[in-house]
């Protein structure tokens, strides 16, 4: 995708789980909230300051088992570093996918978006799963990997760092499924 292209598109920011649980003292605690959330405020007052328009997905578990984001907890609410605010949507998920059973797509349709700038957690989960199913219906895809994270995973018996882990799943998405960038890149386009 061309840097012209980029500049056309109608576009929405798409805030995926950035959900208490997953900052210190949650349930489930990924690596580095902190620093993620930093930059997903920086890309929402970007949004703001032009009237463009910002989405929420937030995760509630339907299942005491799942742990965390559990209906009525502290957990489950948006962290405050990016609140929404007056007529922001915010749209309930209960699987990874943030299109499905969500109304997404039919919000996108109606607010004529064609591109998606993409940020949240978890990156190996929801934000895979939600990046490649906009893909998949058709919508442009900004994915701002500095403002997503993840949290470490093991297998056969093995420990993979979530940096590592983050890593994989940006470079996966990147090219077939969405343009890879900083927050600070979008910024710096000054695009409408």
């Amino acid at each position: 995708m061309l840097a012209s292209e980029v500049m056309v598109m109608k576009r929405a920011l798409l805030l995926i789980d950035i959900q208490n649980d997953y900052f210190p003292g949650g349930r489930c605690e990924l690596f580095q909230p902190e620093q993620a959330a930093e930059k997903a405020k920086l890309l929402l007052q970007y949004f703001r300051s032009r009237g463009l328009p910002v989405l929420y997905i937030q995760h509630v578990s339907e299942s005491p088992a799942g742990g965390f984001f559990l209906p009525g907890t502290e957990g489950v609410m948006i962290h405050s570093s990016v609140s929404p605010q007056g007529e922001e949507r915010v749209l309930v998920k209960h699987s990874p996918n943030s299109f499905f059973r969500t109304g997404l797509e039919a919000v996108l349709r109606e607010l004529e978006i064609e591109q998606l700038v993409v940020c949240g957690m978890m990156s190996h989960m929801c934000v895979d799963s939600t990046v490649r199913a906009a893909r998949e219906l058709g919508f442009s895809v900004l994915l701002a990997e500095d403002a997503c994270t993840t949290k470490e995973l093991s297998l056969a018996n093995a420990q993979i760092p979530a940096q590592i882990v983050h890593r994989a799943f940006m470079a996966a998405l990147g090219g077939a499924f969405a343009q890879v960038i900083q927050a600070g890149e979008l910024i710096s386009m000054s695009v409408e």
